[in-house]
Order: C-alpha cells, then structure tokens, then sequence
C-alpha cells in the first residue's frame, strides 16, 4: 500500500500541472474530441431525424456555418465553383464572353466583350436574359447562371433573350471557349494630346503584370511618358505576388514592397523589389476608393510609405488579410486566411477585427489605429484602410441621380435610344436635348421619384386620417405634401448636370464600347481631374510628398 502511495503521488502532480500547462497535445484532443461529438451528432440527425435528410446538404451546411464563424474570406469552395478558382488565379474561365447585371426587374447583359462568341454571334449590350441551358432565369436565382452559362470550352449553351421594346425572344446557341478577362481595362495617353498617362487596372489575376508591362512599352514606343495617372477605384484586388510584381514598375530595386505575418514564425515572409523600375521616377498619382481592396492597397501603401506617388481618392476598403486556397478532394477547395499583411512602413491596415466578441478565435488582436512613418518622415496611420494624401470625394448629390441609377432607368434608356438611333454620331450629342429626350422617357415610363420627405408625408397622411384627426390639420399636411411634390418635380433640373454625365456615359458604352465609356467618364471625373493638376503643378506634387 506504501509503494502504490508513492507512485499516485507523483501521478497526480503530473496530471496537475498537465492541466495547468495545455500543449499542442491539448489541441489535438480537442480536435478529435469534437470531430468524434460532430461525427455522431451528424449519424444520428441524418437516420434519425423525423424527416428525411440530404446528408450531403446537411453537411455542407455545418462546413458554412463552422466557417462563418470566421472571417468572411475563409470560404469553402464546392465542386460547382471549380471556376472561380480559375478566374481568381489565372484570370480566365470556360464561358461566352458576357457579363451580367440585374437592373430593375430584369437579369441584363451589363459588357460583351470582344472576339468571343457571344459578340460575334450579335448578343448586345441592354439584352435581358430570359433562359439558360433551358432554365428560367430571373433575378432571384441570377447567382445560379454562372453555373449555366460557364463550362467546359468546346461545349454550347443555348440562351434565349428579349431585346429592346421588342416582346418576341430571341435564341442563341453559343460555344463556349476559354475566356481571358482583361485586368488592364483601359490604358492610353489622356488627355489624348498630352504626355500623361491613364491606366485602369480592374484586377490582380496572374497576368496582370505581365499586362501592364506590354502596355507601357506599347505608350512609350508611341511617346515619351511624363506622368501617370494609375487608377485602382473599385479594384478588389487579387493574387498577393501580382500585386508585388506591379509595385516593381515602380519602386526602386530592393525596396520593401509589403510583409505578411502568419500565425507562427514559419509564416512571416518579406517580399522585395527584385528588379530596377520600368517608370523611374516618373511623376504618379494613384486613385483609389472605399472599392478598393486587398492587392490594391498592397500597391497603394507601398507606393504612400516609399513616396512614391501621390495617393488621391476616398479611403480604402481596409482588408489586410492573405488567404491561401487550398485543394481538397472531390474537386472542393478551401480559401482559408492564413496571415496578416504589413506594409513597408509597418502598418496592418485591416478595418476590422474579427476576433473580438468571438469565442471560436481564442487569441483577440487589437487593431486600434497608430501613427507610423514614411521615407520621407510623413506620418501615415495603421488600420481603417490607407487614406488618402489628398482627399477628393466623388459622390452623386441627387437622392433622384440614385434613384435613377438604381431602377436601372439611365441603362434602359440608353439602350432604348440607341436602338431608335443606331447610326447617331454620339459626338454631335447635344446636352440640352437629351434632357429633353430622357424627360419625354421618363413621363412615358410614368416615372414616379418620392424624396424621403414625401415618403414619411404620405405615412402622416395615412395616420391621420386613419385616426380621424381634425381636418384643419390634414388640410396642412396636404398642402406640405402639395409643396414637396412641387420640389421632387424640379429635382430632376436641379441635378440636370450630373443626370446628363450618367445618361452619356452609358450611351458611350452602346456607341464607342467599354473604351468610349471610360473616356467619357474621365471628361467629367473630378477626381481624375484633380489628379490631373496635381500632375502639372510640380510644387503642389512635392509639397504632398515633402519632397525637396
């Protein structure tokens, strides 16, 4: 009995101080603790629930809900969206060459992009699509048409649609190819006259870089290059090594570009500029916006933090999160979150912390915003996204603009006139008359804006007068709904200038394609133009970047 005493004892304190000290041995208890309790809730739900289970729902929808407990990038990707792993890294897809967008009541094809089958087969802009692989389509299920429209290439998909005023349907039966989407959407000197130049980057899949090289060598074999005006408005970003690739056209050999922090040691990585810049020191200024995400501000803070070039725009979206995808079996992948990035000053940009208020994250990391500094002793603030050196807004003022915009009206119209005047000369465009003409449309259409104030009116109204209140009283409410009615009329000639800008930048794209749009987008962009003399105001591009 004395000997067992002995050997209890120190038994005991190793349990004790096991329980104190939790190690990797703990996790993995745990793990397979829990992976054995969900394994047997999932038997005993799928044979003994009261109704019969789809096992393979069932599950998925445990693997959505055990990873939204997370952050919302760290998605499990099934067999059905094979594709997207394809478009995100390599920038391409087995498809027809369209993009969809709901507008109004009606799925609507938004671009069709050139030398692929749907625009060599006559499907247009404006056309709404009405079946897929003969399937209904409506925009209640339009997440379910990429699947429909999307495959192998050398297959076809039948599409019927309705177009114009027309109500007959039309029917294409389209091959599908591989589709390279362009990550450079517009690029070229503008003003068309000067040395400056634009360039619109809408995505980092891998080509991206390569993209951009081509084109610049392109504009600098037509002429020199003195400025840049580099646009990442609405970019959600991309690959994490394209977005360092093109920070190399830019920035000096050697420099830091961006680091990335990982849950221990093994994934902390610094990443460099490997080669001399292709741009020098060519004066830059880049636009960026609350759209702007990701590999996006992975360029615009190593461009701020190395003054490199003038940021100019709106603050950015504030992701500061890498994400590794990872292959699992029977064609599913998993898109997991994997490290932190840091730009070269130091700074974690990410908005939000997901791992406050959650108890499935185990360690909370503050992201309160700290001061941090650049080459040239400017100070630059952590967390929130990366601001802007200078700050320009570009909002659409009229509650009518947006309400316009969001019924889709400009897109209807501007498929409407086009097809009423095909062979118009969109140069010759008189401002003043098609305000005449979208006003004619909009009483045809018997459009209807209500302001907000008319709206909470009409709800006064109501509540009178279904409690019966004094007449006198509802006779006053009548007469401030009689005079708020008499504003939203003239609201549409008081935003008439910004109604104008939109109605002629969706015409542009029906007469000059997705090139003439963006051009005519920038006539009236104020914050390209204030990017623009910045650029021929050489004090003013020093001073923002403390440059002697």
């Amino acid at each position: 009995m004395r000997r067992l005493g002995k050997i209890f004892l120190p038994v005991m304190v190793i349990i004790l101080f096991t329980g104190f000290f939790p190690g990797r041995d703990d996790t993995y208890f745990q793990i397979n603790k829990n992976i054995d309790l969900f394994a047997r809730i999932y038997k005993e739900i799928s044979f003994n629930y009261v109704d019969t289970i789809n096992p393979e729902e069932f599950m998925r929808a445990g693997i959505r809900g055990m990873l939204g407990s997370l952050d919302p990038y760290t998605n499990f990707i099934d067999e059905n969206k094979k594709d997207e792993i394809e478009l995100i890294t390599n920038g391409k897809y087995g498809g027809v060459g369209i993009t969809i967008g709901v507008r109004g009541k009606d799925v609507t094809v938004v671009e069709v992009m050139d030398g692929y089958s749907a625009q060599r087969q006559g499907i247009r802009i404006g056309d709404i699509l009405f079946e897929a692989g003969g399937k209904k389509i409506t925009p209640d299920n339009v997440d379910d048409i990429s699947n429909l429209v999307k495959g192998e290439p050398g297959s076809t998909v039948e599409l019927k649609i309705i177009r114009s005023d027309n109500i007959d349907t039309l029917s294409f039966n389209l091959i599908r190819e591989e589709v390279i989407v362009k990550n450079i959407t517009y690029y070229g000197f503008y003003p068309e006259n000067s040395n400056n130049v634009y360039l619109k980057l809408s995505s980092f899949s891998r080509s991206a870089a390569d993209e951009m090289k081509k084109d610049l060598k392109e504009l600098r074999a037509i002429k020199e290059i003195n400025s840049i005006v580099f646009d990442l408005r609405g970019n959600p970003g991309g690959l994490l090594d394209v977005a360092v690739d093109i920070c190399n056209d830019f920035l000096p050999k050697n420099k830091l570009i961006v680091s990335t922090r990982g849950r221990d040691d093994t994934g902390d990585k610094q990443y460099l500029a490997n080669q001399e810049p292709m741009l020098g020191n060519t004066p830059l200024v880049l636009l960026i916006n609350e759209g702007s995400a990701s590999a996006s501000e992975i360029v615009a803070g190593a461009i701020q933090d190395h003054d490199r070039g003038v940021i100019l725009g709106s603050k950015s979206f504030g992701k500061g999160l890498v994400q590794t995808i990872s292959p699992l079996s029977y064609n599913t992948s998993l898109k997991i979150t994997t490290a932190k990035y840091y730009t070269p000053s130091g700074r974690c940009i990410q908005k939000i912390n997901y791992s406050s208020k959650n108890n499935v994250i185990a360690v909370s990391d503050s992201l309160m915003p700290s001061s941090f500094l650049t080459d040239n002793k400017r100070i630059v603030y952590s967390a929130g996204g990366i601001t802007p050196d200078t700050i320009v807004a570009f909002n659409i003022e009229g509650n009518i603009t947006k309400d316009l915009l969001a019924h889709g009206t400009f897109f209807k119209f501007a498929d409407h006139y086009y097809y009423n005047n095909p062979k118009m000369d969109y140069k010759k465009f008189n401002n003043d008359l098609l305000f005449s003409v979208f006003e004619k449309y909009l009483t045809e259409q018997k459009f209807n804006f209500k302001s907000d104030a008319e709206v909470e009116i009409d709800k006064l109204m109501k509540d009178a007068q279904s409690k019966k209140l004094e007449e006198s009283l509802i006779s006053d409410i009548k007469k401030v709904k009689t005079q708020l009615e008499k504003i939203d009329n003239s609201e549409l000639r008081i935003y008439k200038k910004e109604i104008v800008r939109e109605l002629k930048s969706e015409l542009a794209s029906r007469y000059m394609g997705n090139e003439g749009r963006i051009k005519e987008s920038l006539n009236n962009d104020v914050q390209f133009q204030v990017a623009l003399k910045i650029l021929n105001e050489s004090n003013v591009y020093k001073k923002l970047l403390k440059q002697n």
